[in-house]
């Protein structure tokens, strides 16, 4: 079996966010970045299907950007990977969820990926496309905002997640590709050992231009903070003259008195 992880190097979330100069996406400056909270279940149930398999089958993971998304591949890798790949592309941030998608698509399309894992959105865009995306590319079978995942007889057993806390349950034939929501398991920490043996696994770097062929579909026009709200006020004092003044404020600054 071959098995493909996408993941995506986002933001902290904890990290202070303001707009860049061009209104178009985040100052990307003394940000600290880590790996994408979904994709680390999808790289946690890679390893585990590894696992189940006997260790047999081997995984990739890939991610696209500027060098700095190596650390999250040698997280990847110490988490129990076999390789990781780079697509080199300074500008990922400026693609739009379709040339993403392309760019998995044209490097996985030769490479016959039995079952291909991604997170089921980033962080920091939310689109939660591209994963669907490449699969219809691929003319993979697919299954969505998994919270369950079973393997048997190349069959994926995908447990759904939908609205209202809906549950269901679809049997997908590989070659397939799953986007994992939060909570399907519980991916582990890496080991010292296993972060020295990262170290020595194959990193191979590829140029988004190889891969790249699309125009973007769609483009970000404006990035902005919400406006913030007026802050709120506190009534102090007898409690009559407190109910005077709060009917008052009501039938003044809203419609809930009229």
């Amino acid at each position: 079996m071959n098995i493909l992880v996408c993941i995506k190097q986002v933001p902290d979330m904890e990290s202070r966010f303001k707009v860049n100069g061009t209104g178009d996406w985040y100052d990307e400056a003394d940000l600290a970045y880590r790996m994408n909270e979904y994709d680390e279940y999808a790289v946690e149930q890679a390893v585990q299907l590894k696992e189940q398999l006997g260790n047999q089958p081997e995984i990739t993971v890939l991610s696209i950007g500027a060098d700095r998304v190596g650390e999250a591949l040698k997280k990847a890798l110490a988490m129990g990977c076999d390789k990781a790949v780079q697509v080199q592309d300074n500008d990922s941030a400026r693609k739009d969820p379709w040339q993403i998608a392309n760019i998995i698509a044209a490097f996985a399309s030769d490479k016959n990926f039995d079952v291909i894992f991604t997170g089921m959105q980033s962080q920091d865009r939310g689109s939660a496309q591209v994963g669907v995306t490449v699969a219809e590319i691929l003319g993979h079978n697919c299954a969505s905002t998994l919270v369950g995942f079973e393997y048997a007889d190349g069959v994926v057993t995908a447990k759904r997640e939908l609205e209202g806390g809906v549950k269901s349950v679809v049997k997908v034939p590989v070659p397939a590709l799953v986007t994992c929501q939060l909570g399907l398991n519980v991916p582990r920490y890496p080991t010292l050992p296993n972060i020295m043996k990262a170290k020595k696994k194959e990193l191979q770097l590829v140029p988004v231009s190889s891969l790249l062929k699309e125009e973007a579909a769609t483009g970000t026009a404006k990035l902005y903070p919400p406006v913030k709200s007026g802050g709120g006020i506190v009534l102090e004092g007898d409690l009559g003259d407190v109910a005077d003044r709060l009917l008052g404020i009501l039938k003044e600054k809203t419609t809930v008195m009229k």
